[in-house]
């Protein structure tokens, strides 16, 4: 299999660990009531949150592959395994063993063993209790302000307010390589080739380089597993000294690489239509026809609920929707602000009452008091006609002026033209067997998109190599 290191550059690394990483504890698998409760009260809003469940094969695959794993945890038949319909590359856990991994992060697996040693680490951090140990921190709750849903259940927008918040776990380094050890033994413990660890880590880094080389300003780039779960060149070498201290010579056991291409292909690639499109800076949705475009430096996360928005110093908010009731855009906005603000003290200014692009739209600034001093927040509420309203949030920290980054936002949401729409398409993973002749360059041409070569070596792991006639690739064809 393909590496993304040289051996030579690995070995040094590996042995600056010494003969390789002290075993993890040896932890009693159990999950809690408590914990359970808790799985099963927030899985919904999980969902909702982060794209819905993405069914058929490859959902009931990663299951499969899971429960293989959670046996080899010692917790046969107690774990829940979701793929989730998010094309951000990432994975994570819950209590109750609730697992999550995107179709994102399945595109980029090259093998059901590499797909194994993600479900290992996450089930890691179960088993170790590690979400336990967090001390859980966002601007939303320092601001006493919270993410709006979209089905105007106070119930669920609290629980997705605190699913939000599993979903962007920061795990010390110590709890990051004790899971990393954890799911190496799960992974030879299931029968898996352990070195697949290693493997992922370096696909997951081979990606990032691909994203940040293809212009490193892409609006959806966060939240990312890497994130998360930081990599780094010890982290990786330290994994691969885990495999080795097993005692098993890599590739020893199998990896099962025909199994997961036979399983992806096909799958969404990229954007779902129903969730609209993130180009760039832009975001179109074909369905409800319409578009905005964030400013530079910020990043958006994509969901049937709502698009969040990351800027720089702080800066975030939402994009979403609903029902006007009879109402207008002022009472919208105005039950808005109730539902987010809560009981935290707030000045609400002068609203501005017009049109942008044609639509009629009400702007509110608002000045929050905090513990550290006074923040802004912007409300901007759009008439999208037959009955449905439309609106961002837009929040920053205290001593951080957020009106013209919010100003230049509100103004560039529009209606989508039939050009804009008939410009936006869906994209799916194709898996093709190399023919005589073929390279890289002459595959890199068929992918659908920007991605180019580039795409193509990072969802396949081809970094230091050329492909082969016979081999199977993982290409982005248009979806039909």
């Amino acid at each position: 299999m393909t590496r993304c290191h040289s051996l030579l550059l690995l070995a040094l690394l590996t042995a600056s660990c010494g003969r390789g990483p002290p075993p993890p504890p040896d932890y009693q698998a159990q999950i809690s009531q408590h914990d359970r409760a808790i799985g099963a009260e927030q899985h919904p809003a999980l969902l909702e949150a982060f794209g819905g469940v993405y069914a058929g094969r490859q959902s009931a695959y990663v299951t499969a592959v899971g429960e293989r794993m959670a046996n080899a945890a010692k917790l046969k038949g107690q774990c829940h395994f979701t793929l989730v319909n998010s094309d951000v590359v990432n994975a994570f856990a819950v209590p109750g063993c609730y697992i999550y991994i995107t179709r994102g992060l399945l595109a980029v697996v090259n093998s059901e063993a590499e797909l194994a040693s993600v479900l290992g680490h996450e089930l890691g951090h179960i088993v170790a209790q590690h979400s336990d140990r967090q001390e859980q921190r966002s601007l939303w709750r320092t601001l006493g302000v919270i993410a709006v849903s979209l089905t105007g259940s106070e119930k669920l927008t609290d629980l997705a307010g605190q699913a939000a918040q599993f979903f962007g776990l920061r795990y010390s380094r110590k709890q990051e390589y004790e899971s990393d050890d954890l799911g190496v033994r799960y992974l030879q413990s299931a029968g898996y080739d352990p070195y697949a660890a290693t493997d992922m880590l370096q696909a997951l880094q081979a990606q990032e380089a691909q994203r940040s080389e293809a212009g490193g300003q892409d609006a959806k780039a966060l939240p990312e597993w890497t994130l998360s779960h930081p990599l780094t060149e010890k982290r990786i070498a330290r994994a691969h000294a885990s495999a080795e201290a097993t005692g098993l010579a890599d590739d020893t056991l199998p990896e099962n690489q025909a199994a997961l291409l036979k399983a992806v292909d096909g799958m969404l690639y990229g954007d779902d239509p129903e969730q609209g499109f993130v180009l760039g800076q832009r975001f179109a949705h074909p369905v409800l026809r319409i578009g905005f475009a964030a400013p530079s430096g910020f990043t958006m996360t994509n969901s049937p609920a709502a698009i969040r928005l990351m800027g720089p110093e702080g800066i975030q908010g939402e994009f979403g929707g609903g029902a006007l009731k009879g109402r207008g855009i002022a009472e919208y906005a105005n039950a808005l602000l109730t539902s987010v603000l809560g009981k935290t003290q707030a000045t609400i200014g002068r609203a501005d009452e017009g049109s942008v692009n044609g639509l009629p739209a009400f702007i509110l600034p608002v000045h929050i008091m905090t513990q550290n001093g006074p923040a802004q927040l912007h409300v901007a509420v759009y008439d999208g006609g037959n009955g449905q309203a439309y609106h961002f949030i837009i929040a920053a920290p205290p001593g951080i002026d957020s009106g013209p980054v919010a100003a230049a936002l509100f103004s560039s949401f529009h209606r989508l033209s039939d050009a804009e729409i008939g410009k936006l398409r869906a994209r799916r993973i194709e898996v093709v067997r190399v023919a005589s002749g073929d390279t890289t360059v002459s595959l890199g041409k068929q992918m659908a998109g920007d991605g180019g070569e580039p795409l193509l070596r990072a969802l396949n792991g081809i970094v230091d190599s050329s492909v082969r006639s016979g081999q199977f690739v993982k290409l982005v064809t248009w979806a039909s």
